[in-house]
């Protein structure tokens, strides 16, 4: 869970490049001459404000809201090889069936480069399918990520503005 919270929160980063994120934080001005003290105070109970209307804490660790897809990566040369060895073996009996042990030689031969071959391409084709469910995942928690955030924003700067501030 620790790596998973931990992968998410470098996707986030890196998606938006740093400066990107950090620079969500608005500027906020005290417009009608509030004190550094007053500016605090006021801060932090839109903070609290607006975590109760949003639901989202800017000060919480980012976390995926459901699970990630499973990034089992299949061998590729191991899928060939069980592919080679079936197909091989499927080719043997086929072929000593069919024509004796010369045929079954030949037949263990284009058996086994066949099964090889598409035991390869089916597991080549499975780790792409992978990686791009595994990328629409991370696109998906980082956009809702961004939108609670601006949501929590857009109450946030509403709250201090109310309150005399001009918030950019």
């Amino acid at each position: 869970m620790k790596s998973l919270l931990l992968t998410f929160v470098l996707i986030v980063l890196l998606s938006f490049g740093a400066g990107s994120v950090i620079a969500q934080e608005p500027i906020i001005y005290p417009a009608q001459g509030q004190s550094q003290d007053q500016l605090e105070k006021d801060k932090f109970e839109c903070y609290t404000w607006a975590k109760g209307e949003t639901g989202f804490d800017p000060m919480q660790v980012p976390t995926a809201s459901s699970p990630a897809p499973s990034q089992e990566k299949k061998s590729v040369g191991g899928s060939a090889l069980k592919g080679g060895a079936v197909g091989g073996i499927g080719g043997a009996v086929l072929g000593g069936i069919v024509g004796g042990k010369k045929k079954a030689k030949k037949g263990a031969v284009i058996g086994g480069l066949t099964g090889g071959t598409l035991g390869g391409v089916r597991s080549s084709s499975q780790n792409r399918q992978a990686e791009q469910n595994r990328q629409q995942w991370e696109k998906q928690e980082t956009n809702k990520y961004m939108r609670q955030r601006n949501d929590y924003n857009r109450a946030y700067s509403a709250c201090l503005s109310g309150r005399g501030y001009t918030v950019k």
